[in-house]
């Protein structure tokens, strides 16, 4: 993350120092972001632009978004430091989601199967709007389940 997230407040979920950080309103801005290039796509079909949205997924998994160099440059400044960080990897692993849902839906408007490119878009669209509209991640519950299995699955195979 930048520097200038160091002097921010973070909340005591985040506050393991090996823990890469996120502005929250960086997250809901992209996502809002997403839904707009999402419904364009579901609009036009156009297979090219929803491969862009997927480059722009893949960044998001190296912390190198565009959408999130736009908040920090032009949004960031305006509204001043967050009041709390977040935990980047739920939001990170929803990239990946998002990224697995736009590829699928190219492969799909680029092999003549356009229901396949709709229902991927579409996926990738409510999970997009619900974040922006309402702060919902589908993605970061997604990741933060199999979090739990996962410490379920160690504890129960330690205990026998």
């Amino acid at each position: 993350m930048s520097a200038d997230l160091s002097a921010a407040h973070v909340s005591p979920a985040a506050s393991d120092p090996s823990r890469p950080l996120v502005d929250p309103r960086s997250l809901r801005f992209a996502a809002t972001l997403t839904t707009v290039v999402l419904a364009l796509v579901l609009v036009t079909g156009n297979a090219w632009l929803l491969a862009a949205q997927a480059a722009v997924f893949a960044l998001g998994l190296r912390d190198q978004s565009p959408y999130g160099l736009l908040f920090r440059r032009f949004v960031r400044p305006r509204l001043g430091p967050p009041a709390l960080l977040e935990d980047a990897r739920p939001p990170r692993f929803a990239q990946g989601v998002g990224l697995g849902f736009a590829v699928l839906g190219v492969v799909g408007f680029l092999t003549g199967l356009g229901w396949l490119g709709l229902a991927a878009t579409a996926a990738a669209l409510v999970a997009a709007f619900l974040n922006a509209a309402f702060g919902i991640c589908l993605g970061c519950e997604l990741y933060l389940l199999i979090q739990r299995t996962r410490v379920r699955t160690t504890t129960h195979h330690k205990e026998v």
